[in-house]
């Protein structure tokens, strides 16, 4: 383990560095200052002292001095030592405080320090509680899955305490963009940087936050269904579009360029619906470019000078040395001194080359600060001369106002012209109302005058004489009040235009006014700001050359160090150089030891498969091997052992599939394989050896079907086992056609399994008289209830209502009669059958045996009970007025066919001459006269309550006639259409009902799985009251045994 060491800091120095840090001033935190104080945290391994001095501050005296402490905090939580978590856990209530004090006051930073306190307490809160996230967020996805865990739950905890800690970051960052504007210029003024500074600490954690966000929500989407996380998705998507936004803003202004590299985010958030798509994912990386060096205070000089010192005291004995080889030794014998002599003078002109090349290097460091200098002081001009121009644009928007102020006078005219022409729209309104006066006055002149022509018959000609003239003088009025009319309408029409003109140019006047009175009070802010930008230059230009006089000042003080430093550099890079080679060779040696074990590792898997190959082979090959062995034909097997050996194979292929893709993808572990296939090959051996065993109970076809297909699974696990044997075709080896061969022998011993197995055998004698019994039960309940329902219909209805209900009860009660007399007979009539046919067996016996015509009986039972108690359910619901008639009818045709299914039952298996069974026929013969009684009380009842309502057209015109005709045939035709379709649907019903029938006495529906035995189900209603699921067999299936089928 690395420890890493930090130089030591004073307390009088930290003190500083907070006091400079966190102040009134309207400017960012100095990076030094900031980097001092972290520093400080990991040299005593918490932020003690930083609290210390930081709860002696006025927070409640400056927004400023606040935002700036949270600033400092945020860093120092970061960046600062682990436990500066748990100590700022104690100072929780301060850090609340300061935000509820600036949080009640209209202050512009008071806001921001409001919320920004809330992210510090959230960020506080959720490291504490995920002790595995550090303050700086930066984890690998290993340390994210086992934060996480594998409960559900938790991880749908963690996702929403993300997108918590997500929305606080994100609301400070729309906060402070709310109170900017955000264009390139303004982001280099200070009371900007000021606010956009914390904003690079919301960046980094963003970045991490939404990289883990992506990651959870992709698992939990794994686990759950997706209606349940509709609202992560939702609320993921929000703060999607709000992080690129900020990371857009962010990366467009200048501030930010130079100090930190904002990643891109994708166009569209990811599809959590579609798995693959997190393998499209790309975690977003924030790059922070390494930091230009700053003014160091006069302490670091006298630091990095001390080292030289040292070094100078250590060399006096090489001094001394170079001092005897210089002079010679002391008895005056002349040595290569005149050598060493001019070597020095060389070493003195190639240091003096490289000084002067360090001259040229800082004179041109010298130029280019000169240089961007003078691009500041042109930029500076260029603001003056746009200062300018937005003079001279406010000047001419005070012209254009002007100009506006007299269209608003010349608007005032234009409103009185409208005002005069609404007048004379009146006084021609007043002119047009006094001539339709006087037409009317000419009309019942007119009138008068008929009546007259009347009395004075005798005046005939004279009349005729002066009906003209009327005629004439109502022409000539009638065409001067058109003429008239026409007039006033068409000076009204003219007048509304101009009107219309006059209003929308008003209109367009106002908004011109109102934008020029925008641009102008936009002219006068961009002025503002742009007096604050060239101070902010000047401010700026000034630093620059207080900068340069001290960097020359710096150049003049490193030159005497070079020297040294490159004596230094060129040991360190040899003593470097050294440790790298022999890394490397160590390096290349382990790296060469590695791929020698792991070759060995896969050719020892591959061997261990290759034995459990053979091994398998030798299983399979016996396997195969007994379906030709005389000695094995005595061995004999059940169709549904076959079955569950068959499908224990087929999951044993599933189990080699997975550990095969397993061993293809990581061919260093074979074990899943290996036990995979050890597996297999036992149970499909298994399957074979008893495919075998149960053809020598099978028919000859089915026999022989059977031993083929077992012996073609043989063979295909066979070949399977030989691609596994080469590692050219282990990748491309299938068990496909293994699955098919089993399936086959799956299918084959349920074609072998004995029919009817829905109830066990000796239940169906018990199971026979159970549902004679239900029957006659149902019945009788169904009698009473008829009785009930006319009673109570007496009490409540009267008149004609009374006398349908007791007309169709009545007929309902005589059909009930009749049934129980049929069910009656029919019991009797079955007893006469079982005692004649079982000879000397058990009842339980004869019917086991008669199981196909049990089951008939059976059915047809339950349809009867079942059609008398639906009947009694619509005869309730008649009276009542909540149901049709037609489902009453329906009813009694369900009876009549019920019945009919139950004589049909009976009489398969009865005696022709039987007396039982002509009683039983003529028992038939009056249900069906009843059920036809039913019918005819419920149309005549129907016809008699129904009131058809008279139609009265007299009241329409040939319009409203036709209209409503048209409309009667639209009904028509939809319900022409209905019903063409319900009665495809009840074709479908009929046909679906006969084939579940069928399924039900035949075999199973799902493909020859075992049918599971009879269990009685839970419903509200008795059993008889259900609907039968059988239907009544023709005579020569019912009289057959299921040893006759499996014959």
């Amino acid at each position: 383990m690395i420890t890493q060491h930090y130089p030591h800091i004073s307390l009088e120095k930290l003190a500083m560095s907070i006091s400079k840090a966190i102040n009134t001033l309207e400017v960012p935190v100095k990076e030094k200052h900031a980097r001092r104080i972290i520093l400080g945290t990991h040299h005593e391994k918490g932020a003690f002292t930083f609290w210390s001095y930081a709860i002696g501050l006025p927070l409640p005296s400056s927004a400023i001095l606040s935002w700036k402490f949270c600033h400092v905090l945020h860093k120092v939580l970061r960046d600062g030592h682990p436990n500066v978590l748990h100590d700022c856990q104690r100072y929780r209530s301060n850090i609340r405080e300061t935000g509820d004090l600036w949080g009640h006051l209209h202050d512009r930073y008071g806001q921001l320090v409001n919320i920004y306190t809330k992210l510090l307490l959230t960020k506080i809160s959720f490291h504490l509680k995920h002790p595995e996230f550090p303050p700086g967020l930066e984890v690998t996805d290993e340390v994210l899955e086992k934060a996480a865990g594998t409960d559900v739950n938790n991880i749908f905890q963690l996702t929403v305490e993300m997108f918590d800690y997500m929305d606080c970051e994100l609301k400070l960052s729309e906060s402070v963009f709310r109170q900017l504007n955000t264009s390139m210029a303004v982001s280099q003024m200070s009371a900007v940087q000021c606010r956009l500074a914390p904003l690079i600490q919301v960046i980094q954690d963003c970045s991490h936050l939404y990289h883990y966000t992506v990651k959870l929500m992709f698992k939990l989407h794994s686990c759950l269904p997706a209606d349940t996380l509709q609202g992560h998705r939702d609320r993921f998507h929000e703060q999607f579009r709000s992080l690129k936004n900020f990371f857009k803003r962010a990366s467009d202004m200048l501030y930010f360029k130079r100090l930190i590299q904002i990643p891109r985010l994708p166009e569209n958030p990811p599809n959590f619906l579609r798995a693959s798509a997190l393998a499209e994912h790309v975690k977003p990386v924030v790059v922070i470019p390494e930091e230009a060096p700053e003014d160091e205070e006069p302490e670091a000089l006298i630091e990095i000078s001390t080292a030289p010192a040292v070094e100078q005291q250590q060399q006096p004995p090489i001094v001394s040395d170079i001092f005897e080889q210089t002079f010679g030794p002391p008895n005056g014998l002349r040595d290569d001194r005149d050598l060493q002599i001019e070597n020095l003078k060389k070493e003195i002109d190639l240091l003096r080359g490289e000084l002067e090349k360090i001259k040229l290097e800082a004179q041109r460091y010298i130029t280019q600060l000169k240089a961007q200098i003078n691009s500041l002081e042109a930029e500076v001009e260029e603001q003056r001369k746009q200062k300018q121009k937005a003079l001279v644009d406010n000047e001419q928007l005070r012209d254009e106002l002007e100009r506006l102020q007299k269209a608003k006078l010349e608007g005032d005219k234009s409103r009185g012209l409208y005002l005069e022409a609404e007048k004379k729209a009146s006084a021609t309104e007043v002119r047009y109302t006094k001539l339709k006066e006087k037409h009317n006055e000419l009309i019942n002149i007119h009138a008068e005058l008929l009546r007259k022509n009347a009395d004075t018959a005798k005046q005939l000609t004279v009349t005729q004489q002066s009906q003209e003239e009327v005629a004439r003088v109502k022409e000539q009025l009638a065409f001067q009040m058109e003429q008239v009319k026409r007039e006033s309408e068409m000076k009204l029409e003219d007048q509304t235009l101009q009107l219309e003109q006059v209003k929308r140019k008003l209109e367009s006047k106002e908004e011109e006014l109102a934008q020029l009175q925008q641009s102008l009070c936009h002219s006068k802010q961009v002025g503002s700001d742009l007096g604050s930008q060239l101070e902010a230059l000047q401010t700026e230009k000034d630093v620059l050359r207080k900068s340069v006089t001290e960097k020359e000042q710096e150049l003049i003080a490193a030159k005497g160090l070079i020297q040294e430093k490159e004596l230094l550099l060129s040991q360190e890079t040899e003593k470097r150089a050294k440790e790298i080679q022999e890394m490397q060779g160590k390096l290349t040696e382990k790296n060469s030891q590695e791929q020698k074990l792991q070759q060995k590792l896969l050719e020892d898997q591959f061997n261990l498969l290759q034995g459990t190959v053979k091994e398998v082979e030798g299983i399979i090959q016996d396997a195969v091997g007994k379906l030709d062995d005389p000695l094995h034909i005595r061995c004999t097997s059940s169709p549904d052992y076959l079955i569950s050996r068959a499908q224990a194979a087929l999951d044993s292929v599933k189990a080699v599939e997975s550990g095969h893709g397993r061993y293809v993808a990581h061919m260093a572990d074979a074990t899943g394989l290996v036990g995979a296939l050890a597996q297999f090959a036992h149970l499909t051996a298994d399957a074979i050896v008893n495919g075998s065993a149960t053809s020598h109970l099978a028919p000859t076809d089915h026999a022989d079907k059977l031993i083929e297909t077992c012996r073609d699974c043989g063979q295909r696990s066979l070949d399977y086992l030989d691609k596994l044997k080469d590692k050219r075709s282990l990748r491309q080896a299938d068990l496909e056609d293994v699955r098919k061969t089993l399936r086959g022998i799956l299918q084959l011993g349920q074609e072998l399994r004995p029919q009817s197995l829905d109830i066990r055998q000796e239940e169906l004698g018990d199971m026979v008289d159970k549902e004679m019994a239900s029957t006659s039960a149902a019945i009788e309940d169904a009698v009473r209830r008829i009785e009930e329902m006319m009673n109570q219909a007496r009490i409540e209805s009267s008149g004609v209502k009374l006398e349908v209900n007791e007309r169709i009860l009545n007929s309902c009660t005589d059909l009930m009669k009749a049934i129980r007399l049929l069910v009656i007979t029919s019991t009797n009539l079955q007893k006469e059958i079982v005692e004649s046919g079982r000879g000397a067996a058990t009842p339980q016996e004869f019917y086991a045996k008669n199981s196909r015509w049990t089951e008939g009986l059976i059915s047809a039972s339950k349809a009867v009970g079942w059609g008398a108690t639906q009947l009694v359910e619509s005869a309730d619901k008649v009276v009542l007025h909540t149901g049709k008639y037609e489902e009453l009818i329906v009813c009694s045709h369900e009876i009549a066919a019920s019945t009919a299914q139950l004589v049909a039952a009976s009489k398969v298996k009865a005696e022709k001459h039987s007396r039982h069974l002509g009683k039983l026929q003529e028992c038939s013969r009056t249900v069906n006269e009843m059920a036809a009684n039913v019918v005819a009380s419920t149309k005549s009842g129907q016809e008699q309550v129904e009131d058809r309502d008279a139609m009265d057209f007299s009241g329409m015109s040939l319009i409203k006639l036709k209209k409503e005709e048209m409309e009667t045939q639209v009904k028509v035709l939809e319900l022409e259409k209905t019903l063409e379709n319900e009665r495809l649907r009840l074709g479908e019903l009929r046909r679906q009902h006969y084939a579940l029938s069928g399924l039900c006495d035949g075999e199973p529906a799902d493909g020859g799985k075992p049918a599971p035995a009879h269990k009685p189900s839970i419903s509200k209603k008795p059993p008889v009251a259900q609907k039968p699921t059988h239907v009544v067999k023709p005579d020569h299936e019912v009289g057959r045994s299921p040893e006759e089928g499996m014959g």
